[in-house]
């Protein structure tokens, strides 16, 4: 007699008891956290140095101060290895939806002006990261921003205030 193989919505949750970090999260989510950081660790180190930050920000066409990446570093209680990445996670994870400023903040990293994104690399980077959109799934997700189709430039302030309640610019009533 087959063994019952019980429900398979539930076979990759992992327990959320006990000190390990990695319990914390899904096997899919650890996968999504090894392959982002391994985007992030530049030198192949297994350490993401303000040097490999500096080039992910440099890849996406970010200016960033160093500073702001020293900043960065500093907020890990030692080297980033994987498992301290995913400390920072865990301690940063409620299970509740992000705040609107973590989305406004998520979206502003895209832009290489203010206010301004650049359609193929937003396209690209959703299409290679995270939770991979298919290129039907960017399309539509594309159909609901407002873009330029002469510069391919998405109005960030725009999606931003579709995405979060109160945020972005308030659009100008006309007169009756």
């Amino acid at each position: 007699m087959p063994a019952s193989k019980g429900s398979r919505s539930s076979s990759k949750k992992a327990k959320k008891g006990g000190s390990n970090v990695f319990d914390m999260f899904t096997q899919k989510q650890v996968a999504e956290f090894k392959e982002g950081f391994q985007v992030m660790d530049r030198d192949r180190d297994g350490i993401i140095s303000k040097d490999d930050l500096r080039g992910v920000f440099d890849e996406i066409g970010r200016i960033v101060a160093d500073k702001d990446l020293e900043d960065m570093i500093a907020d890990a209680p030692g080297p980033i290895n994987f498992t301290t990445l995913l400390h920072m996670f865990a301690s940063r994870s409620s299970g509740e939806s992000d705040d609107d400023d973590v989305v406004a903040k998520s979206f502003r990293a895209f832009e290489k002006d203010p206010g301004q994104i650049d359609s193929e690399n937003f396209r690209t980077m959703l299409m290679a990261f995270g939770d991979k959109f298919t290129p039907a799934e960017v399309d539509d997700a594309f159909e609901q921003m407002e873009l330029d189709e002469d510069t391919g430039i998405i109005d960030a302030d725009a999606l931003i205030a579709m995405l979060c309640a109160g945020s972005g610019k308030e659009e100008e009533e006309p007169a009756a």
